[in-house]
């Protein structure tokens, strides 16, 4: 038995396109679609019932366009939305956090895990909950880093500015003892070379949730047989709720990979309805 119906992706921008990517090599034959909200960009620093709005908006948008489960590919949103979401909707709905969490403590030696994420995030304490449901002696160190989110947005991941906002960050890191570093923000893997640059030769971990939650995603696709057909071309169809051209000049600087034109989400009540421009 297969279902050929489309999976669903949401960030506030092009953050989750790392999940994205690894939906993508995990999972090639599956439809997906991806919506950027740049509209609300970025989720960091709003409200977190703000945010739920918001994500379980979206949610109700790809719904109605008949998905068959949902990666919500934001740490902040995951925190603010998932538990509600699984509530609301008789969809799978996967978020980052728990993924992430669990790799983290599988790979530390030391106990000590320190998470990059945003205002939001850093909020919620989720990863803490998250990494205590796992193993409750280790230790977490949480550090807000909004503008690593800006920089990646602005194209400069891999740039002089990406070092300077890292070392400072990474500094408390350091001086804490962590030996596994959590980026815990989906904008965030984008900066691995930048990472590579200021870590140098400490031992320090770096762990993402985009294989760990692609990899969740396709077992819940297998345990409930809803896996499309093995063998045949998967598609991307990908959405904006403003700035297309900033989305996709951006993205193709990132990834160095031309996704094609997104469409526009235009905002309606009660959700978001879809503005066709093929």
């Amino acid at each position: 038995m297969t279902d050929s119906r489309p999976i669903g992706v949401f960030d506030s921008g092009v953050g989750g396109l790392t999940v994205l990517r690894e939906l993508r090599r995990q999972t090639p034959s599956e439809r997906l679609l991806y919506i950027a909200d740049l509209a609300n960009f970025p989720y960091g620093p709003r409200p977190q019932a703000d945010v739920r709005e918001r994500a379980l908006g979206i949610i109700d948008a790809l719904t109605a366009l008949d998905t068959k489960l949902v990666v919500i590919a934001c740490n902040t949103a995951t925190a603010a939305a998932l538990d509600r979401a699984r509530e609301r909707f008789d969809i799978p709905v996967v978020g980052v956090i728990a993924p992430g969490a669990q790799a983290a403590v599988l790979t530390t030696r030391n106990g000590r895990i320190a998470v990059l994420s945003t205002e939001g995030t850093l909020r919620s304490q989720a990863y803490v909950h998250a990494i205590k449901e796992a193993n409750p002696g280790v230790a977490v160190l949480g550090i807000a880093a909004p503008a690593l989110v800006d920089i990646v947005e602005d194209g400069a991941a891999d740039t002089p500015r990406a070092d300077a906002a890292l070392r400072l960050v990474l500094r408390d890191v350091v001086e804490w003892g962590a030996d596994t570093l959590v980026l815990g923000c989906t904008h965030y893997p984008l900066l691995r070379a930048a990472l590579r640059r200021v870590i140098r030769r400490r031992h320090i971990a770096v762990v993402d949730s985009a294989e760990t939650t692609a990899a969740r995603v396709r077992r819940i696709l297998a345990v409930n047989r809803l896996a499309a057909r093995a063998g045949r071309q998967g598609t991307l169809d990908l959405f904006v709720t403003d700035a297309p051209e900033r989305f996709s000049e951006t993205a193709a600087r990132l990834f160095g990979e031309t996704l094609g034109p997104p469409r526009m989400f235009m905002i309606g009540e009660p959700a978001l309805r879809v503005v066709a421009e093929r």
